[in-house]
């Protein structure tokens, strides 16, 4: 098999993952298109490592290492955003900008970069 095969899937997946990076507003779906740039990348190591026939197979031990990585991280991002989502309401990331404490007057927390009003 030609190398520019896996190349080329690897570059498509790699351009809807990035696509689905900067697009998307839900938290989730933006994990899920980071993993499918995660996985562009696996695919291209195995696919060079198999090209080259290195004969320590260092394309195939990097992908286990990103693949336990992806995993660890899908892990703690899922935690992130559902706590985000118990804490705020929702999970969509253009209103999550805000991430200050809010006192009950609606406005941010700001006595701390002005001293002479926390004093």
């Amino acid at each position: 098999m030609h190398l520019a095969y896996p190349a080329v899937l690897a570059a498509l997946l790699f351009a809807t993952g990035l696509y689905g990076v900067l697009a998307r507003r839900n938290a989730i779906l933006v994990l899920m298109s980071v993993e499918l740039m995660l996985n562009a990348v696996n695919l291209n190591l195995v696919a060079f490592d198999v090209w080259l026939r290195d004969t320590l197979h260092a394309g195939q031990a990097l992908t286990l290492f990103t693949i336990a990585i992806a995993a660890a991280e899908i892990g703690i991002g899922l935690a992130i955003v559902l706590m985000v989502y118990r804490n705020r309401g929702t999970s969509d990331v253009d209103k999550l900008r805000d991430t200050a404490e809010r006192h009950e007057s609606g406005r941010p927390d700001d006595t701390a970069a002005r001293p002479e009003v926390a004093a």
